[in-house]
């Protein structure tokens, strides 16, 4: 926690490009200043996301993001003979709020797809409701590799989903990437870590205390806040003498950024690092201090040539509201609904029956997005594995490293 009116590639992928011919019907203006032909309706692409609360500011990000995908196809007359719409709905970072949401969603014959959920424990409850209506979910932002491979992903990986995918990189490469940075890097030993107790913080954690030990390092202690908690002047104290060299925090910053904070204040004056759920400008805002890092997925979008058409347009559309850490996730997810949606009514219009298709044509999806290439394995996992460590640095946050996990 992103291109002006773009190439037609990084639009929908260079692959399953199906440019609709501009008929007499009124519709849609294009790029050209014609009119689209939207004569057989309109299909709408969902997204799940918390679009309220404190996670908001990712949620928003996500939504928008798609939005202009969606707007950017319309233009270009992307789909032949139809419009696109956006559902968004909000999930409020709440597994059974995001249940509900598919459940709305799934139960509307023109929606091809669905852009979500932020939350690996919302898409755990969103999963099976799309996938019994064999409705494709793109995930700008689950990093928990259960979702696809199982509990098992390390030694016997099994397709859970067979209609969920997502654009970025997982929690099995992001954990042992920042042990790697925190041992090898940082110079930090001695390693403490606090969870939420969720689905997303724990399998971070858990991944990188493995990798903190294989490097030599030590986890001298573990600790659980809960997620609405305000106090953490216990579980500081308690850490505080072990005597850590860093804080690993599994959560995400609207608890992260308060106990930073606090672990200043109590004299733990050690950096906190945590995952992609602190990458935000509101950790900061919220009392992440100088120093503190953490990792991400992808790399800096501001620094991809990719990228850059995205952010332009991204800006003149909704001006100085930010796009967050998924934002470029997200537009390149909305385009592979769309890339794969074009591609499915290239042999006939919309209705149920182009379901199969459609997952089907999702999983070959190959595109050059915002992101980088956008393209998935036999999982439905991202091919692009690109992490990054970013440190508060000046009161912002600024990337220190980017590159791949290597073991």
């Amino acid at each position: 926690m992103r291109q002006h009116i773009v190439k037609s590639a990084a639009i929908v992928g260079a692959t399953l490009l199906v440019v609709a011919a501009c008929g007499t019907n009124k519709g849609e203006e294009n790029a050209a200043g014609g009119s689209c032909d939207t004569s057989k309706g309109t299909l709408t692409v969902g997204v799940v996301a918390p679009l309220s609360g404190n996670l908001s500011a990712l949620g928003i990000g996500i939504k928008q993001s798609a939005e202009l995908a969606v707007d950017e196809a319309n233009k270009k007359c992307t789909v032949k003979g139809y419009k696109l719409a956006v559902s968004a709905q909000d999930d409020e970072a709440n597994p059974a709020k995001g249940a509900q949401a598919a459940t709305k969603l799934s139960t509307d014959p023109n929606v091809v797809g669905v852009v979500g959920t932020l939350n690996s424990s919302v898409a755990q409850t969103v999963q099976p409701i799309l996938r019994d209506k064999k409705i494709p979910q793109v995930s700008p932002a689950n990093t928990n590799p259960a979702l696809t491979r199982g509990n098992d992903f390390l030694t016997a990986p099994k397709r859970q989903f067979d209609n969920y995918f997502r654009v970025c990189t997982t929690d099995d490469l992001q954990g042992p990437y920042a042990g790697n940075y925190l041992v090898e890097k940082a110079g930090k030993k001695k390693i403490a870590i606090i969870t939420d107790g969720k689905t997303y913080g724990e399998g971070l954690a858990a991944e990188l205390s493995k990798q903190v030990a294989k490097k030599g390092g030590t986890i001298v202690g573990s600790e659980k806040v809960g997620e609405k908690d305000t106090d953490f002047s216990g579980v500081i104290a308690k850490i505080k003498a072990l005597n850590p060299e860093a804080v690993y925090y599994g959560g995400e910053y609207p608890v992260a950024g308060p106990l930073s904070k606090q672990m200043a204040s109590a004299g733990l004056n050690v950096p906190l690092m945590g995952g992609d759920g602190i990458f935000d400008g509101k950790y900061i805002e919220l009392g992440g201090k100088e120093g503190d890092l953490a990792t991400s997925v992808g790399a800096p979008t501001e620094s991809l040539a990719t990228a850059k058409a995205f952010v332009d347009a991204y800006k003149a559309k909704f001006g100085k509201e930010d796009y967050a850490a998924y934002g470029a996730f997200s537009y390149d997810a909305a385009n592979a609904i769309i890339g794969a949606l074009a591609a499915t009514l290239s042999s006939g219009d919309w209705a149920d029956a182009k379901r199969p298709d459609m997952l089907t044509n999702v999983g070959k999806y190959s595109g050059s997005g915002a992101t980088g290439e956008v393209k998935f394995d036999q999982y439905g996992d991202s091919t692009n594995k690109v992490l990054t460590v970013y440190q508060v640095t000046s009161g912002k946050w600024k990337d220190v490293q980017t590159g791949e996990f290597t073991g």
